[in-house]
C-alpha cells in the first residue's frame, strides 16, 4: 500500500481577510470557527484520516505559539514555510523529504470544511495520475471588465473552480518546485502543469470553503454552526432609593433596588441566560458577590464580559429576550431606550434584543411591589 503524507500550508498572513475584522492580530487560519482556531479543523481532518500516514504543517516562524495552542494534542509536525504560498510547499516538501513517502496531498490551512470523502477520492484518484486535483463546476455567468465596463461575456463550458487537497506522487512533485522556484505560481496544480506533468480533476465539495474574507468566515458559522439557548432568571428587593437600574439605564422610581452591584436584575438575568448558551456557569461563578471589588458594580461589565465569552468560542449572540417583571416603574415609556442601550453595551443590533415587561396583577412580592424580577432567554450560534 502506498504511503501518504499531508503538507498543511498554513504560513499566509491573510491580507485579504480585511483590515477591519475582528483577528486580534492573529492570522486567519488561527481565527476561531465553532470555538476552535480554523486551522485545528483542517488538521483534524488529516490526522484522523485512515488514509493518511503523517501530516505536517508549514507555518511561520513568527507563528510557533498560535500554532502548539491550535495543534495540541494532534500528531502533526511544524516545519517552516515561506513568504509566498509556492515557497511554502517546496519547504516543506524539502523538509518530509527523508521520510520518502509515496504520496502526498496539499491542502490549504484555511480551507477547515474538507471532508474524508473528498480526501478518498483524491487518494483514488492517484492510482492512475501523477497529479489530482478537486473541483466543482462554474455556475454563473462570467463577464470580462474593463474597470467597471463590462468588455465581454466569458463562455463557462469547461470552466471549473479548483480547490484542494490536491494530490501528486510525492517525487514528482518535489521536482517540479525544485524545477519552478520563484515564479510564484498560485497552486501545486500549475506547478505541475508549468514543470509539463498532467493533471486530473475529480469531484470537490461546495462547502470545502477557503476562507479568504469575513463573509467567507461568517458564512462557515451559519452553515456549520449549532444554535443553543440559554436561560436566566434574577430577582431584587426594593428598598430606599430614588431610581431603580435597568437594562443600563436609571429609571426615577419611588424606591431603590438593593443588592451587592447596581441590582440591574434584567442585566443579571441576561447575563445568566448568555452564560447559559454557552455552558458556562453563571453570573455568581464569574462575580461572586462575596467579592468587594463587584460592590456597586455597574452591570453592563457583566454582560460585556459574558459576551466577551461568546466572541471567543467564535459564537455570535443572535438574539436577547428579556422580561421585566413589576407592577412599578412602568417599563414601557423606556422600552426603546432600554433595547437602544442593550445593544449599545454588546456592541450589536438593537434588532437582536427585545425587552418586554409584564406585572403579575397584584400578585406576590412583585405585586406587592417588594422587589422587581426579570428573565430572559439568549440564543447564540456556536
Amino acid at each position: 500500500m502506498l504511503e501518504t503524507a499531508a503538507l498543511i500550508v498554513a504560513a499566509g498572513r491573510g491580507q485579504r481577510f480585511g483590515a477591519g475584522s475582528p483577528n486580534l492580530g492573529l492570522p486567519k487560519q488561527y481565527l476561531p470557527l465553532k470555538g476552535e482556531p480554523i486551522l485545528r479543523h483542517t488538521l483534524r481532518a488529516f490526522c484522523t484520516h485512515p488514509g493518511i500516514s503523517r501530516v505536517w504543517a508549514a507555518i511561520r516562524r513568527d507563528d510557533a505559539g498560535p500554532f502548539a495552542a491550535a495543534a495540541a494534542g494532534l500528531p502533526v509536525a511544524a516545519v517552516l514555510g515561506g513568504a509566498a504560498r509556492q515557497d511554502s510547499v517546496r519547504l516543506g516538501l524539502e523538509a518530509i523529504a527523508a521520510s520518502a513517502p509515496d504520496l502526498v496531498l496539499i491542502h490549504d490551512g484555511a480551507r477547515p470544511m474538507v471532508s474524508a470523502a473528498l480526501i478518498d477520492r483524491v487518494i483514488a484518484g492517484l492510482a492512475a495520475a501523477e497529479a489530482v486535483v478537486p473541483a466543482v463546476p462554474v455556475i454563473d455567468t462570467l463577464k470580462r471588465v474593463n474597470g467597471a465596463q463590462i468588455a465581454e461575456t466569458v463562455s463557462r463550458d469547461n470552466l471549473v473552480r479548483v480547490q484542494t487537497p490536491q494530490g501528486f506522487r510525492f517525487a514528482a512533485l518535489r521536482a517540479a518546485h525544485q524545477k519552478t522556484a520563484g515564479e510564484n505560481l498560485t497552486d501545486d496544480a500549475a506547478v505541475m502543469e508549468r514543470a509539463g506533468h498532467g493533471v486530473i480533476c475529480v469531484p470537490g465539495e461546495e462547502m470545502n470553503i477557503k476562507v479568504t474574507t469575513t463573509d467567507d468566515l461568517s458564512r462557515l458559522q451559519a452553515a456549520s454552526g449549532e444554535i443553543r439557548t440559554g436561560t436566566g432568571f434574577d430577582v431584587h428587593r426594593l428598598g430606599a432609593g430614588d431610581f431603580v437600574t435597568l437594562c443600563g439605564l436609571r429609571i426615577p422610581h419611588s424606591h431603590g433596588l438593593i443588592g451587592h452591584s447596581d441590582a440591574d436584575v434584567a442585566l443579571h438575568a441576561a447575563t445568566d441566560a448568555i452564560l447559559g448558551a454557552i455552558g458556562d456557569g453563571d453570573i455568581g461563578q464569574h462575580f461572586p458577590p462575596t467579592d468587594p471589588q463587584w460592590r456597586g458594580a455597574p452591570s453592563d461589565r457583566f454582560i460585556q464580559h459574558a459576551h466577551s465569552l461568546v466572541k471567543a468560542r467564535g459564537a455570535m449572540l443572535l438574539h436577547l429576550d428579556i422580561t421585566i417583571v413589576c407592577e412599578r416603574p412602568k417599563v414601557s415609556p423606556h422600552r426603546a431606550a432600554m433595547v437602544a442601550k442593550i445593544a449599545e453595551i454588546l456592541g450589536i443590533e438593537p434588532h437582536r434584543v427585545s425587552v418586554k415587561a409584564t406585572t403579575t396583577e397584584g400578585l406576590g412580592f412583585t405585586g406587592r411591589g417588594e422587589g422587581i424580577g426579570a428573565q430572559a432567554v439568549a440564543t447564540v450560534r456556536l
